[in-house]
């Protein structure tokens, strides 16, 4: 969904809001990278993949940069606070809020800096974020003289121009009290590897914040986060910890009930457009999809894999309660299971002679200090773990429609 609203300067800015499929459970506002635009590999697929949870998320180009009008030589830091403010009045007139700020690099100051402003905020989140804005002064450093009476900088490949203005504003904004005094919940997720701006900046950003705070070390990625798998992981973790303190959270968390045979497990569609599906049990989330070559994502396991991992756990669970009861002390088991459809004339133990059935091997490995007494005990045990007899045996399963008039769970 494209929007457009009248910027700090009153140039009119372009964004884009990345809705869920479904219900709305929060919503967000993303601020990108310096001279990036919200089409950024952060911005574009972070903000995507809220929206795949749940959280409506503004992403929008600040003043002179992407589709949006305006001189950037003529902005500044505290400029581009007033543009995420008029952005956050924007979200706030479609969806409410916002209630999560994300930002990336440059964007991660700017929304540690704008928090205060935003009363609706109860999170923020940042990606590759410096501790302070004064951090891109060294961008300015090899600036050459405009024919406009601006600076001209070569910034990742493009040239542009800034304001001669803009180091001294940079210097001039009072980051370290911001910080000290945000009272939100802050995550901090910066590569350790970042040749842009150092994880020294993460670490200094944790040490000035007050709890709760929390930081997360993205392995292996670049600072713009170029990889599909860096930003969707960076995705999936803001998601989770936000669900703590978004709007709502105390309900579901009461809703969710406990774990136990009669507790229930939801299943919903990420997306009428994908197979991805959401998995809530009680106070727990995962994710189930299928592989990409059947045309999912591969962003979870599918069903089988679930089904195999539940009988497998299960087997081990059951042959440990056993063991305790016997006083047996043994190391980690391990349990490999696999699914095929085999014809039912190859299997000799199987009452069905026709068609095909499914198969399902487990593979069992126990520390080899057991006894081949004690080996054979477990094994048998194996057989009689709960999942195994609800699959060995006869099931009935009933399927009827929720009543349309329900609310959505």
């Amino acid at each position: 969904m494209d929007v457009t609203f009248p910027g700090a300067s009153g140039d009119t800015l372009h964004g884009t809001i990345d809705l869920p499929a479904g219900e709305v459970r929060a919503t967000a506002l993303f601020a990108h990278c310096f001279t990036c635009s919200r089409e950024s590999h952060a911005a574009a697929r972070i903000s995507s993949a809220l929206a795949e949870r749940g959280i409506a998320v503004l992403r929008f180009d600040f003043t002179g940069l992407g589709a949006s009008g305006g001189d950037f030589a003529e902005t500044s830091f505290t400029s581009n606070l007033a543009d995420l403010e008029a952005a956050a009045a924007c979200l706030g007139e479609h969806h409410g809020g916002p209630d999560l700020l994300v930002g990336h690099s440059l964007g991660g100051a700017a929304v540690l800096a704008a928090a205060e402003r935003l009363p609706s905020v109860t999170a923020v989140a940042v990606v590759g974020a410096p501790s302070s804005p004064s951090h891109v002064e060294h961008l300015l450093e090899r600036a050459t003289d405009a024919a406009d009476g601006h600076l001209e900088v070569a910034i990742g490949g493009r040239t542009l121009h800034v304001g001669r203005d803009l180091a001294d504003d940079l210097a001039d904004q009072p980051q370290q009290e911001r910080i000290a005094s945000l009272r939100r919940p802050l995550l901090i997720l910066h590569a350790p590897l970042d040749e842009v701006v150092g994880v020294d900046e993460a670490r200094r950003i944790f040490d000035t914040a007050r709890h709760p705070k929390s930081f997360v070390a993205l392995d292996g990625a670049d600072h713009l986060l170029s990889r599909r798998v860096d930003s969707d992981y960076a995705a999936t973790v803001i998601a989770a910890w936000a669900s703590r303190y978004l709007p709502g959270a105390e309900r579901e968390a009461e809703a969710g009930s406990p774990s136990g045979p009669d507790a229930g497990v939801r299943v919903r569609e990420v997306s009428p457009d994908s197979f991805a599906h959401d998995v809530h049990a009680g106070r727990h989330r995962w994710r189930l999809d299928e592989p990409a070559s059947v045309g999912g994502e591969d962003s979870g396991p599918n069903p089988y894999d679930t089904m195999l991992s539940a009988l497998g756990a299960c087997t081990s669970m059951t042959m440990r309660m056993y063991a305790r009861r016997k006083g047996w002390d043994y190391g980690a088991t391990t349990v490999t299971l696999t699914h095929a459809r085999i014809h039912a004339r190859d299997c000799e133990e199987c009452s069905t002679e026709t068609g095909q059935l499914d198969h399902l091997h487990r593979e069992i490995e126990l520390d080899p200090a057991l006894s081949e007494e004690q080996r054979t005990a477990l094994l048998a045990i194996a057989d009689k773990c709960p999942v195994h007899r609800t699959l060995t045996h006869e099931v009935r399963i009933t399927t009827a429609l929720a009543d349309p008039g329900a609310p959505a769970s």
